[in-house]
């Protein structure tokens, strides 16, 4: 579908009142691995388009008003090491904050997020991704939401001792006692369950024991994309009785099922050729780009992600999608949603397919602003009933 002139210029006229709240970009962690932090290396404030998908003129191109920054660490960091690892990049993210005080404003709270809407700066907020960034410890959950985090992914590509990942063999079924008490001091501090990255089973469990709405930061449709990393139908349905919203990704791997089943040949032969399938030294990456040459890779389109946000919109309800692109997190990007200054071309597809006003306001803006602010309502009233628990893995997992 070709986009017009006039449905983009209605795209960012909506963008200009009811700004994109992004659900996951991975910047802090490209400024880690490309520049150690520099941030004068990578100074946002110019373009840095041959380096990274984000800088703050794009930000501000793409009609972004809240961005979750993902304060991701790998899972090969364990223990302490990914506790310390994700407290700098806490750290990068209040730095960059502190750096851009005119674009950038923290952002804590539901309340937060409109004052920096009226101020016309970007509500700044932290996302953790992963367990394994809390060590198995609900003091140091608490203590990453006292330094602003607001939402924690349960796991990332790996399981953890406490919950299934999505892209990993099943473990303990979904969430374990620990596992569960670990959703249940997410509610009473007031962040966000994220089940992106999550098993299917983890994410039931995860629905059956929060009593607060719980977020997908950067997930989209299964079935119109059969990747493990995509939430069910079923599960979809559930979002309008917990109240939780599904913000659909942009990575071509996951939205579009030829770029599924490229990936699958592609990795399988590596494999077959005595590599790992994530091996990125030059003799691999040689025998992946011969492959990549005899075989094209193929590429999403704005109109694929916006199929996604068709069904989830048909399956959850409007007033349970979301947007969450990945930027600087994945290597490739669907054709018009290059970069973080693409997201007034995904709005101009669904003007073109019939989405109201109304219905992109929910979608760009107000949805992510009233899960957060939801999460908050159920940690006040659970804050007053009981303390924090103390309960550790061994107590509860033995």
């Amino acid at each position: 579908m070709t986009t017009s002139l006039e449905s983009l210029e209605q795209a960012r006229a909506i963008l200009a009142e009811y700004p994109v709240v992004d659900g996951h970009n991975d910047l802090p962690w490209a400024l880690r691995k490309q520049v150690t932090y520099d941030l004068d290396a990578r100074d946002i404030a110019a373009d840095q388009r041959a380096h990274l998908h984000t800088d703050l003129a794009r930000l501000r191109a793409g009609g972004v008003g809240a961005q979750f920054w993902s304060v991701y660490v790998q899972t090969d960091l364990t223990g302490d090491a990914a506790v310390s690892a994700t407290l700098e990049q806490i750290d990068c993210v209040d730095q960059l904050i502190a750096r851009y005080a005119g674009d950038l404003r923290e952002a804590r709270t539901a309340a937060d997020m409109e004052d920096a809407r009226r101020e016309g700066r970007i509500a700044s907020l932290k996302g953790a991704e992963g367990g394994h960034s809390i060590n198995n410890s609900l003091a140091t959950l608490r203590a990453l939401y006292a330094l602003g985090v607001r939402y924690m992914t349960l796991t990332h590509n790996d399981n953890i001792a406490w919950a299934d990942s999505a892209t990993d063999e099943p473990g303990v079924g979904g969430l374990s006692a620990f596992g569960r008490e670990v959703v249940r001091e997410m509610n009473r501090e007031g962040m966000l369950v994220d089940l992106s990255h999550v098993a299917a089973t983890t994410m039931r469990a995860a629905l059956d024991v929060t009593t607060a709405p719980v977020i997908f930061s950067h997930s989209s449709s299964r079935a119109v994309c059969d990747h493990p990393r995509n939430i069910p139908d079923d599960v979809l349905e559930r979002l309008g009785g917990n109240g939780g919203v599904a913000m659909a990704t942009f990575v071509p791997k996951f939205v579009l099922q030829a770029a599924v089943d490229w990936t699958a040949a592609a990795d399988e032969n590596l494999r077959a050729h005595g590599f790992h399938h994530l091996d990125t030294s030059p003799e691999a990456m040689k025998l992946h780009r011969a492959f990549e040459d005899s075989r094209p890779r193929p590429i999403a389109t704005v109109s694929t992600v916006a199929d996604h946000l068709d069904h989830m919109r048909e399956v959850a309800g409007v007033d349970h999608i979301g947007i969450g692109g990945d930027y600087d997190g994945t290597a490739f990007t669907p054709d018009g949603l290059d970069d973080v200054a693409g997201y007034p071309n995904l709005i101009a597809e669904l003007v073109d397919r019939g989405w109201s006003k109304d219905d992109l306001a929910k979608l760009t803006w107000r949805n992510a602003v009233r899960v957060l602010g939801d999460a908050e309502s159920v940690a006040r009233d659970l804050q007053s009933r009981r303390g924090p628990s103390n309960a550790t893995l061994e107590q509860l997992d033995g």
